[in-house]
């Protein structure tokens, strides 16, 4: 069986539109639980195309929604697991701004998920204190906005 070649813009285009198709489904009020598994699938497959081409921002962006997802379903371990990815790629890679305010966020989340109230409380001011750094005003309100919707 010979393989199928995926040019840079293949890759790219489905990795752009697998994300936005997560971020559709993850705003859909009455998703099914057809939907919760394509979202999990579509943010995995998101992140794939991503890694083929990508650089570290987009790894870690990939893996945050991943975490989103999964904290959302209340899936506990994989919402955690790719939290601590999504930091580990902004820390490693010096990316900070929005980035790493989500990165925090997203490690809050997670531990809401597990009900372990001394990390999120933990990760929650990180979150805070890196989202009042955000530079654009717009960007900052919208995260802290995000921040709020978080429920031990």
């Amino acid at each position: 069986m010979s393989e199928v070649e995926i040019t840079r813009e293949v890759h790219e285009k489905l990795a752009m539109s697998l994300f936005n198709a997560t971020w559709a489904l993850l705003d859909k009020e009455d998703r099914t639980v057809e939907d919760d598994i394509e979202m999990i699938h579509s943010a995995h497959a998101s992140r794939y195309h991503w890694g083929q081409i990508g650089e570290p921002l987009h790894f870690e962006r990939g893996e945050w929604q991943i975490s989103r997802v999964n904290s959302v379903l209340g899936r506990r371990e994989p919402a955690l697991y790719h939290a601590k990815l999504c930091l580990e790629i902004c820390q490693e890679n010096n990316i900070r701004d929005f980035d790493i305010a989500f990165a925090y966020e997203a490690m809050a989340r997670a531990y809401a998920v597990e009900g372990d109230r001394d990390n999120f409380e933990k990760y929650r001011d990180l979150a805070e204190k890196a989202g009042e750094e955000i530079d654009e005003n717009g960007n900052r309100d919208y995260f802290l906005r995000e921040l709020k919707t978080i429920e031990l």
